[in-house]
């Protein structure tokens, strides 16, 4: 695992729970969990090969640090990057033609909740994908696609994501407390109530999530009002294609 960072660290306490064993090459890390081998510098890998060499570091990085681990990694490995906005054909390059499997994490995957995206350059066969979409299963749910043209939709729906979620909830705690409650107050109704809501469209055999919001929406009650107050003149749903079609432009600009 070359570099761990905050994204590579989460990841990595999930991917422990299988039977892989690890070695992270990063000289800023001062402690590993227990039971991962750290390293300081490349060169105290010696001869040593592995099944996947993890691409874990900033993308302005990986021409200078990556084309070295060619060297380390086993005949038939591949390389699992999760450096974001780096295509695999760099990835690729850089790994001397290796198979190159590309994850786009989010960040509930540091708590077991994540959506990752996988996408597999044509070199890589059945096996590394396989085993890459149990890695990433560790951390929460996969969704595999056959295009990084795809990838980067998946950037801006999930990997993004939780960044708009987080939006939404400050701007429904700030709107609580403008009516009366106080700071922890409105945050604990509005992530219970969003939780639960969550929670509700998650469960088996649930309708779909326009059903859900009519079930508890009275014609003339509260729900109504207030619903028509927040996307009746249709601006929340033109607002999130604005936002969706921009974070994917730029995943396309920083591919």
């Amino acid at each position: 695992m070359i570099g761990c960072g905050k994204m590579g660290g989460a990841l990595l306490d999930h991917w422990m729970t299988g039977d892989e064993n690890f070695t992270i090459v990063d000289p800023g890390l001062e402690h590993a969990p227990d039971g991962v081998r750290l390293l300081a510098d490349r060169a105290a890998l010696g001869d040593e090969r592995f099944d996947v060499v993890v691409v874990a570091i900033k993308p302005q990085m990986i021409a200078d640090l990556i084309p070295p681990y060619r060297d380390h990694l086993e005949p038939g490995g591949y390389a699992l990057s999760i450096a974001a906005g780096t295509s695999a054909a760099r990835i690729a390059q850089a790994m001397g033609g290796a198979p190159v499997v590309r994850v786009m994490p989010n960040l509930p995957a540091a708590v077991g909740r994540g959506v990752s995206g996988l996408y597999a350059d044509p070199a890589a066969e059945t096996a590394p994908l396989t085993h890459a979409e149990a890695m990433m299963r560790r951390a929460g749910a996969t969704v595999s696609v056959d295009s990084e043209d795809k990838l980067d939709r998946v950037t801006a729906v999930a990997g993004s994501g939780p960044g708009y979620v987080f939006e939404i909830a400050r701007a429904y705690v700030a709107a609580a407390t403008g009516i009366g409650f106080t700071e922890d107050e409105a945050r604990a109704m509005v992530l219970g109530t969003m939780g639960g809501a969550v929670a509700m469209a998650e469960a088996h055999g649930a309708p779909d999530l326009e059903t859900l919001r009519n079930s508890v929406t009275s014609k003339g009650g509260t729900t109504a009002a207030g619903l028509d107050a927040l996307n009746g003149d249709d601006l929340i749903s033109a607002r999130m294609r604005e936002t969706l079609a921009a974070a994917y432009n730029r995943a396309v600009e920083l591919r």
